[in-house]
């Protein structure tokens, strides 16, 4: 049994949980000044209210198998993002007071709705900037992070963090048109088509720049015929694009939420095919970072009784609190 492997795949699950669920509220934080007045931002908090924290489990999952199965990638990557990996985590605490402080407050909830905004748009563009960096690599020289401290700072790492603030905005969007009625819901499907055009301009660039950039990439995806059986990602995104703008224009309600969480889904195949099977690129690959095969199933262990543990109490979660969310109730009241 490949226990690092399993590990990664461990990881790569709990960071596309994680990216998929916050990614929608923190989206609805990156729209909430933009909604149409005070009804609509409690409308909006009552939607994700009851998930939201469950939601950053599986970033919580993410680091502590990371740490416990790949030390030396976590050694590495520490260092090499401190900056945007602090703000990342700033943003969250901030956000969550600003989340909490907003549903008591009166003469001061503007300054509050100002702080949720603020606290998930730099959440989402921190993200980003850890994604752009990350692609465009991380300097090791032995087992020890070589680089300085803002390597991670380029224009292409900023239009990542830009694109990943458009791509949760779409989430955002979409999951409000699936949780309220009326002129929210219209607003969102609204927001939702600008929010996919920058989502798709963002994406865009990843798919043109990497392969420009860099030869391992360009061959992966385009030496030995390889553009032939790897071509279903990039045209299966082109129709799930085609698709969520359909459903969107249709006046559907649930369809444009499953597209857009597709539309991350090939995103995040894409940036794998790309990058495997360094988890800290271009020269870390999961088994140079691996723990020793004791720490691994010390760590496997564990995660059999605490991943069904997380999985079923988020679906319980979601299970419960189905359905529309209609101003005047939920947890902003």
């Amino acid at each position: 049994m490949d226990l690092t492997l399993i590990l990664a795949g461990v990881i790569v699950f709990g960071v596309g949980a994680y990216v998929i669920l916050d990614g929608f509220d923190l989206g609805v934080g990156i729209l909430f000044p933009l909604l149409p007045d005070e009804e609509a931002r409690d409308t909006a908090i009552a939607s994700i209210a009851p998930v939201w924290d469950g939601n950053e489990t599986w970033l919580i999952l993410g680091g502590a198998v990371l740490f416990g199965a790949f030390p030396l990638a976590y050694a590495v990557a520490l260092p090499a993002f401190y900056i945007p990996i602090m703000a990342l985590l700033f943003a969250l605490i901030f956000r969550g007071v600003a989340f909490e402080f907003r549903v008591k407050a009166k003469a001061t909830r503007h300054w509050w709705n100002r702080s949720f905004a603020a606290g998930s748009t730099v959440a989402a563009f921190s993200q980003g900037l850890l994604l752009g960096g990350l692609l465009e690599g991380v300097r090791v020289e032995g087992r020890n992070f070589a680089g300085g401290a803002f390597d991670w700072l380029t224009p292409f790492s900023v239009l990542v963090g830009l694109g990943v603030v458009g791509g949760y905005a779409l989430l955002g969007a979409t999951w409000l048109n699936l949780k309220t009625e009326n002129d929210l819901q219209r607003f969102a499907r609204r927001a939702a088509r600008y929010a996919l055009l920058v989502s798709l301009f963002g994406l865009a660039a990843v798919s043109i720049y990497t392969p420009w950039k860099f030869p391992d990439i360009a061959q992966r995806w385009f030496g030995d015929m390889n553009w032939l059986s790897l071509s279903p990602v990039p045209i299966a995104t082109v129709v799930v694009a085609i698709s969520l703008l359909r459903e969107l224009q249709r006046g559907a309600t649930y369809a444009p939420f499953f597209y857009a969480i597709a539309l991350f889904a090939l995103g995040y195949i894409g940036i794998g095919i790309s990058l495997w099977p360094h988890v800290v690129p271009p020269g870390l690959s999961v088994y140079e970072a691996a723990a020793p095969d004791t720490s691994q199933r010390f760590v496997l262990v564990a995660l059999i009784f605490s991943l069904p543990m997380v999985m079923i109490y988020t679906g319980y979660a979601y299970w419960v609190f189905r359905g529309k969310v209609r101003a005047g109730t939920g947890y902003a009241h």
